[in-house]
């Protein structure tokens, strides 16, 4: 899913950080997708990587790809 053509979808990734060092990741429409890494930037490529394999495997079963339909905002706050 290279390229990112017509039919290119957008998901929401979380991305935490790890107790023990690094990141994790979750994709809350695909269940299963998320990834870790060392980085934040290893995160998100190996996050990229399974939400891709995840629509790959979908498609391949006759299953649909859920589009994601949340939205994500920022709220800033007193501390």
């Amino acid at each position: 899913m290279t390229g990112w053509g017509v039919d290119a979808v957008r998901y929401t990734v979380i991305i935490h950080e790890a107790e023990e060092g690094g990141f994790w990741t979750e994709v809350p429409a695909l269940p299963g997708a998320g990834s870790q890494g060392e980085t934040f930037d290893e995160a998100l490529a190996s996050t990229q990587e399974a939400i891709e394999l995840w629509i790959e495997a979908a498609k391949t079963q006759g299953r649909p790809v859920p589009a994601d339909d949340q939205v994500v905002r920022t709220i800033e706050v007193a501390a």
